[in-house]
């Protein structure tokens, strides 16, 4: 964690979450475990860091804000406060799992004990990653509370928990923010790029957008789009398109693909003469997707998202990137072919 900044320099959209858990610890209200939920780039991260400084300050400012100056500040600057605890998933693992050995380690007497005689942290992050053993250990440790012990869940796939687990947490989501919020925000920290267009391609989570705004990963997403109309229209061999698919990473491009697919999707009834203009997430290019929504047949189109989506919310950790790709694009392929059929004109 970094070090601790002013109150002002959360997003504008943390703050009423922020205060709502500053009322809460004023009241002795406060939670032996919390699970931070939402989209990625909404700000969990953001706002737990800014908890975890207001927790372990021993001289806070008005509003609950860390001093920044103190012992305990310095040693959290430092990243050596050692009633401070990050779980994740093994590192030397392929499984992106957060294994049983990380929470057992917890559940011992040192484990669970602040050190400073203050609040004790554990993060665990991303908590939809705990294996079916973590799940079960970290209950328990759940179960029987240790004083002045502050758990702390991020996910943005909450739904992976177990039940009990979710249970036993107060639960803190997360949404995005309004667009005109978002963009005031956003604006002008991405100066040279289309903060509006940034902000779309994240689905609305302005901290997302601010990392989409890089020259590189634009460029990718330039020729990706351009492979993946090209290889619509026949022009592209499916198998060559998946050998430049295999740059990104697999939950990004699936990310990406999705909304291609939905932007293509949406513009069929206005091909078909419904009314109204429809929300692109892909904006810039609907010339596009225009021009091949006039081709696709709706219900296989439909099927094909359903699949993206439903890969999206698996856990990509371990598939063979290069035989995911060549399957999306085979079966993205096959929709345009002769045999595919067209919808009515």
């Amino acid at each position: 964690m970094t070090a601790a900044a002013p109150l002002e320099a959360l997003p504008p959209w943390l703050k009423a979450p922020w205060a709502a858990l500053q009322g809460a610890r004023q009241a002795d209200r406060f939670p032996h475990a919390l699970l931070l939920t939402g989209p990625a780039g909404v700000g969990k991260r953001r706002l737990l860091e800014a908890l975890a400084h207001a927790l372990l300050c021993r001289t806070p400012r008005a509003g609950g804000w860390a001093c920044g100056q103190c012992p305990d500040c310095r040693l959290l600057a430092a990243g050596t406060h050692p009633d401070l605890a990050r779980v994740g998933p093994d590192e030397e693992g392929k499984s992106g799992e957060i294994k049983v050995d990380a929470i057992r380690a917890l559940a011992g007497a040192e484990g669970l004990t602040a050190h400073r005689g203050g609040w004790k942290l554990i993060l665990i992050d991303p908590a939809h990653r705990l294996n079916t053993s973590a799940a079960n250990a970290l209950l328990k440790t759940l179960e029987e509370p240790a004083p002045s012990t502050l758990l702390c869940l991020v996910s943005e796939q909450p739904s992976r928990l177990p039940a009990t687990i979710r249970s036993r947490c107060q639960v803190l989501p997360l949404a995005v923010p309004p667009e005109a919020e978002a963009l005031a925000w956003l604006t002008p920290k991405t100066a040279g790029f289309e903060a509006t267009t940034l902000l779309h391609l994240a689905h609305g989570a302005p901290l997302r957008a601010l990392e989409l705004a890089n020259p590189e990963r634009l460029a990718l997403r330039d020729r990706l789009i351009k492979g993946f109309v090209e290889v619509a229209r026949g022009q592209r061999d499916p198998l060559a398109e998946a050998v430049a698919w295999n740059q990104a990473e697999p939950a990004l491009l699936l990310d990406w693909l999705g909304g291609w697919v939905s932007d293509l999707l949406r513009l069929i009834p206005e091909l078909l003469g419904s009314s109204g203009q429809p929300r692109l997430i892909n904006a810039d290019r609907a010339g596009d997707f225009r021009a091949l929504a006039a081709q696709v047949d709706p219900a296989a189109g439909h099927r094909f998202l359903r699949r993206i989506w439903r890969m999206g919310a698996s856990d990509t950790t371990n598939l063979n990137r290069l035989l995911l790709f060549e399957t999306w694009l085979l079966e993205w392929a096959r929709l345009f072919s002769p045999a595919a059929g067209r919808h009515p004109r």
